[in-house]
């Protein structure tokens, strides 16, 4: 029989399980993901998370690196239409390389600023929302709704954050939950 304080794992990942409403359910999943990236992470030294794993060309944080990139081009430079570098000189595949000199918790704390920035376009808006004018989207043909965006990183997560999984695996014999 189960003891009061026995730990019960979770039903579904992600926003508790009673949230219904589509625009929580959307940032609580993406705030999941989120959080699963870094988790995925831990235990890591540095040289693991700065070392690609065979046959992987990036390493940890360089896909931890491009999310914060992706991050910015959805939310501020997209939907928020900030005046922002949306990519790096040097293109994708600088996106997804360190530099050697960039320490852990340079591309940590960048990657959680644009989150932070990220958040700040989420938070107040409507899914039906379209992405201002005058950053990515230069006309209201193109511009997509918050919840058309939300969609697309949770997709863009998903994806990465399982690439992670392997990543991992290749690295140490960890596995995702």
């Amino acid at each position: 029989m189960q003891q009061p304080s026995d730990k019960v794992p979770a039903l579904l990942d992600g926003p508790a399980v009673d949230v219904c409403d589509a625009h929580e359910l959307l940032l609580g999943y993406l705030e999941w993901y989120r959080d699963a990236l870094v988790r995925k992470l831990d235990g890591l030294s540095d040289y693991q998370l700065h070392t690609a794993a065979e046959p992987l060309d990036w390493s940890p944080l360089g896909l931890v690196q491009h999310l914060g990139w992706v991050e910015r081009r959805w939310l501020r430079w997209g939907f928020g239409a900030e005046d922002v570098i949306a990519y790096p000189s040097g293109g994708d595949a600088e996106e997804w390389k360190v530099a050697a000199e960039t320490s852990t918790a340079q591309v940590m704390t960048a990657y959680h600023m644009e989150v932070t920035a990220g958040n700040f376009h989420t938070r107040s808006a409507a899914l039906s929302d379209k992405a201002r004018l005058g950053g990515r989207f230069k006309t209201p043909d193109q511009a997509p709704s918050l919840g058309r965006i939300l969609f697309h990183l949770l997709q863009e997560y998903a994806r990465h954050v399982g690439h992670l999984d392997v990543a991992r695996e290749l690295i140490d014999g960890k596995t995702g939950e």
